[in-house]
């Protein structure tokens, strides 16, 4: 999507769209002088109470306004972030499903906007382009359309270009904003791409290509090691995993430095199971499909990573990747067996559907002992328990450390990706004991996110800034769920804007 920033009046613009986004109060006080200027009459405020999200879409008829369709486009209250990115998402959405390719919104009063909602106009200017690059997403590259006898030969279904009107004291801001939305929301899509790519088409060994494609074209290194490497290390847990597998494992490192002194060392962390029947734990077959978004968390690390390097954040950002499946076969790990891990401690598998927190595992462990970081996050669609906790729209957070933990919390409601945070008392600990090894890997039924939140913080080697933020509900919009199904790119947005923060 082509991001424009123009000073032009409406009808120098030149669209398929031309939004007007008000809200509540400004809708009385500004709308119907916004309206006659444009040529259209008055009336039609009858049908739009101005709510966070509300799209109506006006035709010119016989008059010559700055655009053959005006949308009205609600703020709602207009005093904080989620209205604006709301109000964003859905004029996307509905300019997708109108087939329009040029969308413009009138932002004339992104200044007084930034005032009622405590934040800066470029702040704003990135809410609104990530807004409309989610809003319009759309994966259909699987799709032939040769079912679709009613489908347009060469139409677009995405919008082309995005068009900010503004007045010229706010360009520079709103260039600013806009152009950091657009590095983030292309890095969130191409995590959304990964997740909704099913089990046939992305394997570990994709996930590490797609890594280092983003490397060589974003200017930071990428190691991958592959099964012998991996056996060589000793990566208990990631190969204990892929024993079912046909598909062999990798272990994906991203390496960003900046080009000065970096201010710290973040490690991020993401879950790469590309495909999770359970393994011999067999899941239920009702749904089993969208276990292609078990590598959520690997997706989200990668998004961040690119991100990180295509801002210049004064960071050094380690991504670490642990990818295999997880299949039943006459090869695979069995409930009962006992494996050692990268850090050396023996784990009892209680459950092999219990596998993603075997993987970071090791890799958690790699990364503290191979990078020494400032902080430890970890990414991961971990337990269905998380779900049953907080729904499909909040992350579970877990960390042993309050401040980092409120760092978290606050970059969740600066991007609308919510996390709350959950106990890690040592209570739980009985519940992952084993009689057999150092830890099981499951700890029943009781507090199922906690436990394995627990078990992970076995493996990070003491260190003091540790986080673990469980993705397994925002993650993934399961079928029914919403107008767009699938990978939502959860957490991308979030660990830039924590990023950021440290910058």
């Amino acid at each position: 999507m082509k991001i424009s920033v123009k000073t032009g009046t409406p009808e120098q613009v030149g669209t398929d769209l031309f939004a007007l986004p008000f809200s509540k109060s400004a809708l009385k006080k500004e709308a119907e002088e916004a309206l006659a200027s444009l040529g259209f009459d008055v009336h039609v405020l009858k049908d739009f109470k101005g709510e966070a999200g509300e799209v109506v879409v006006l035709y010119a008829g016989g008059k010559k306004p700055a655009a053959s369709r005006i949308a009205l486009l609600g703020l709602g209250e207009g005093k904080t972030l989620d209205d604006w990115r709301k109000a964003s998402v859905s004029l996307a959405a509905k300019a997708v499903e109108m087939k329009l390719e040029k969308v413009a919104i009138e932002c004339s009063g992104i200044a007084n906007l930034a005032v009622s909602t405590g934040k800066s106009v470029a702040e704003l200017a990135a809410a609104l382009v990530e807004g409309c690059v989610a809003g319009g997403y759309r994966f259909d590259r699987l799709k032939s359309g040769k079912l679709d006898k009613k489908k347009s030969a060469g139409k677009s279904k995405e919008i082309s270009e995005l068009v900010l009107r503004v007045d010229a004291g706010v360009l520079d801001e709103v260039e600013k904003g806009a152009a950091e939305g657009k590095v983030v929301a292309s890095c969130q899509k191409m995590a959304r791409d990964l997740v909704n790519l099913p089990g046939n088409y992305l394997q570990a060994d994709d996930i590490a290509e797609a890594a280092v494609e983003s490397g060589k074209k974003h200017g930071y290194d990428v190691t991958v090691f592959h099964k012998k490497e991996i056996e060589s290390l000793g990566m208990g847990g990631l190969l204990a995993v892929n024993k079912g597998s046909f598909h062999p494992p990798t272990f994906t490192v991203l390496d960003y430095k900046p080009k000065g002194k970096a201010r710290m060392v973040v490690a991020l962390v993401g879950k790469g199971v590309t495909f999770d029947s359970g393994g011999i734990s067999l899941k239920p077959s009702e749904n089993m499909g969208e276990m292609k978004s078990d590598m959520s968390g690997a997706a989200c690390v990668l998004g961040a990573v690119e991100a990180a390097s295509r801002l210049g954040l004064p960071l050094h950002v380690i991504g670490l990747i642990p990818a295999t499946d997880n299949m039943p076969s006459g090869t695979a790990q069995t409930p009962g067996d006992v494996i050692t891990t990268y850090s050396g401690i023996t784990v009892e598998v209680g459950n092999t559907d219990a596998e993603g927190r075997l993987i970071l595992a090791d890799a958690l462990t790699y990364a503290k002992e191979k990078y020494k970081p400032d902080v430890i996050i970890d990414v991961a669609t971990l337990t269905g328990a998380c779900i049953v906790a907080l729904g499909y729209a909040v992350a579970g957070l877990f960390s042993n450390n309050d401040k980092l933990a409120d760092e978290i919390f606050q970059a969740g409601e600066h991007t609308g990706e919510k996390v709350w945070r959950m106990p890690l008392w040592d209570l739980y600990d009985e519940q992952i004991k084993s009689d057999v090894a150092d830890v099981n890997n499951t700890g029943g039924r009781g507090a199922g996110s906690v436990t394995a939140a627990k078990f992970l913080e076995k493996f990070i080697d003491g260190h003091k800034n540790w986080a673990h933020i469980d993705i397994a509900g925002p993650s993934f919009a399961p079928k029914g769920g919403g107008k767009v199904n699938g990978g939502t790119g959860f957490g991308v947005s979030l660990l830039v804007e924590l990023m950021k923060k440290w910058s």
